[in-house]
C-alpha cells in the first residue's frame, strides 16, 4: 500500500463521515443500552416491592411463628429454586419461602423501621449448584401485636430474583438493538456515499474542464458552476488569460525590440561603411547608443508590467509616492516645483510594487516637467465588486500650460513628445499606458479643474 499517496476528497470525506457514523451509533448504542438496562433494574424494583409489601400483610401467631399469606403473590414463591425467594429475617430467627429450599442464598441482617435496601446482583448458589446472581429487595418493618406496645416485633422482608429473566431481556434487546442499527448504519453508509457523490460533481466537472483546457480542447472554464466554485473558477480563468497575454505580450516585445534595434544598428553600420570622421561617428555612436539603452529599458519595462501583476500582496502607496516625490523635488529644485498629497485613508494598489513605481514615477515626472510651481497627486478608492479587492483612482494635475484635447491622441503615442524643446523620450506615458492596459484600466487625459494645467487620471477596475 503506497502511504506516500494522498486520498482523493470523496476517499477522505467517506472515511471520515464512516468513522463518525461509527462512533455515533456506538454511542447511541451504549446509551440505549444502558437506559434499558436502567429501565428493567426499575421495573425490578417495582415487581420485588409490591412482592415485599404483599408479604407485610402477613401476620404472626401468639407464639411468634411468622404466618405466609396463604396465597403467595407469584406462584415461584412455592416451587424450590425457581428463582424467586422471599425471606423473613427476625431478631430471633428467620423463615424463607419454599422456594429458598436448595439455593444459598446472601446472608441477610436486620433493617430499621422503614428502611429499604435495593442491591445487586449478588452472587447465590443455584440449585444445581451453579453459581448465578440475583437481585434483593429489603423492607424494615414493626409488627404491632394489638394493644400491648411490648407485643411490638421488629423484622425485615427480603424478596430475591436472579438474574436469568433480565439478563435474557437484556440479551434479547441488545440482539435487536446492534441488528438494528448495524442496517441503519449500512444504509446510512450507502446514502453519505451518494451523496458525496453528488456533492462532489461539480468538482468533478472542474477537473474534466481543467484537462480539457490543458489539452487544448478548451480555452476556458465555463461560467456555470456552484457559487462556492465561482472564485475558483474565475481565478483559473484570470491566470489562463494572464499567462496568454504574458506570452503574447513576451513575443511582441521581443519582436518589437528586434525591429527597434534594426534602425539604429543600420545607422551604425553606414556611417562606418561611408568612412565618416571621427568626430561625427563619435557623435553618432554616443546618439545610437543612447536610443538603443532607451528602447531596451522601455521594452524591458513593458515586458515587466504585465507579467506579474495577478494575485499580488496589496501596496501601501504614500510612501512609495513620498521617495518619488522627494527625488522629483530635487531634480526640480530650480523650477521651485512642490507636489501636495490628497490620499484616501488607507489607500493600496492591487499589484506589483514595480508597476506602482512606474505607474506614478511616469506621471509624477511628466508633471514636474511641465508645471510651473503646483503639482497635485490624489488617491481614491474605485468602483467595488463581490468578492474582488477594489478599484483604484490615482489622478495628477500639475499647474502647466495643459493639453490640447486635439493634441491628447498624439502625446500618448510611442515616442511623441509635447514639446520637442523638453527634454525627454517620449516613452513615458506610453509605459504608463501598458501599465494601465496590463491592469484593465483606463487613462484619461483633460483639464485640471483644481490647478489649470493637465490632469491624467488613471482608473483601475476591481481585481481578484
Amino acid at each position: 500500500m503506497n502511504w506516500g499517496q494522498p486520498r482523493s476528497l470523496q476517499a477522505r470525506q467517506l472515511l471520515a463521515a464512516s468513522l463518525g457514523l461509527v462512533a455515533f451509533l456506538a454511542l447511541a448504542g451504549y446509551a440505549l443500552d444502558r437506559a434499558f438496562l436502567e429501565t428493567a433494574e426499575s421495573n425490578l424494583y417495582q415487581r420485588l416491592r409490591s412482592y415485599a409489601l404483599a408479604y407485610a400483610d402477613s401476620d404472626f401467631a401468639r407464639d411468634g411463628t411468622f404466618i405466609p399469606p396463604y396465597t403467595p403473590p407469584d406462584p415461584r414463591f412455592e416451587r424450590p429454586g425457581s428463582g424467586l425467594y422471599a425471606e423473613v429475617v427476625f431478631a430471633d430467627g428467620h423463615w424463607d419461602s419454599p422456594s429458598s429450599m436448595g439455593p444459598i442464598l446472601p446472608e441477610a441482617s436486620m433493617l430499621g423501621s422503614r428502611a429499604e435496601t435495593f442491591e445487586g446482583p449478588l452472587p447465590i448458589t443455584e440449585i444445581n449448584g451453579e453459581v448465578g446472581q440475583a437481585y434483593r429487595y429489603g423492607r424494615g418493618l414493626i409488627y404491632a401485636g394489638g394493644d400491648d406496645p411490648e407485643a411490638e416485633r421488629p423484622y425485615t422482608i427480603y424478596i430475591l430474583e436472579d438474574t436469568t429473566a433480565l439478563s435474557r431481556q437484556v440479551e434479547v434487546f441488545r440482539e435487536a438493538l446492534w441488528r438494528y442499527l448495524g442496517g441503519a448504519g449500512l444504509i446510512l453508509l450507502l446514502l453519505q456515499a451518494l451523496i458525496l457523490r453528488w456533492s462532489l460533481r461539480p468538482l468533478r466537472r472542474v477537473i474534466e474542464e481543467l484537462k480539457r483546457v490543458q489539452r487544448g480542447l478548451a480555452s476556458r472554464m465555463s461560467e456555470r458552476h456552484p457559487r462556492e466554485l465561482e472564485p475558483l473558477a474565475e481565478s483559473i480563468n484570470a491566470f489562463i488569460e494572464s499567462e496568454r497575454e504574458n506570452l503574447e505580450q513576451q513575443r511582441n516585445t521581443l519582436a518589437d525590440l528586434a525591429h527597434s534595434l534594426k534602425t539604429p544598428l543600420a545607422v551604425l553600420r553606414a556611417r562606418l561603411d561611408d568612412n565618416a570622421p571621427e568626430n561625427e561617428l563619435r557623435e553618432d555612436v554616443d546618439m545610437q547608443l543612447r536610443r538603443m539603452n532607451d528602447l531596451v529599458s522601455y521594452q524591458l519595462a513593458r515586458a515587466a508590467s504585465g507579467g506579474h501583476a495577478l494575485f499580488s500582496a496589496p501596496v501601501d502607496i504614500e510612501p512609495h509616492a513620498e521617495q518619488l516625490v522627494r527625488g522629483l523635488e530635487k531634480v526640480y529644485a530650480a523650477k521651485g516645483v512642490l507636489c501636495e498629497f490628497d490620499l484616501g485613508e488607507g489607500v493600496q494598489f492591487q499589484g506589483e510594487p514595480g508597476d506602482l513605481q512606474e505607474l506614478l514615477g511616469n506621471l509624477l515626472e511628466n508633471a514636474f516637467k511641465w508645471a510651473r510651481s503646483r503639482v497635485l497627486l490624489t488617491v481614491q478608492p474605485g468602483d467595488t465588486a463581490p468578492n474582488r479587492r477594489p478599484g483604484l483612482v490615482i489622478a495628477v494635475d500639475d499647474d502647466g500650460p495643459g493639453i490640447p484635447p486635439e493634441k491628447v491622441a498624439l502625446v500618448l503615442q510611442r515616442g511623441v513628445r509635447g514639446d520637442e524643446r523638453v527634454h525627454g523620450h517620449g516613452i513615458g506615458l506610453a509605459i504608463v499606458q501598458d501599465i494601465v492596459r496590463a491592469y484593465r484600466g483606463t487613462l484619461d487625459v483633460k483639464a485640471s479643474e483644481e490647478l489649470g494645467g493637465a490632469r491624467f487620471e488613471v482608473r483601475l477596475p476591481p481585481r481578484l
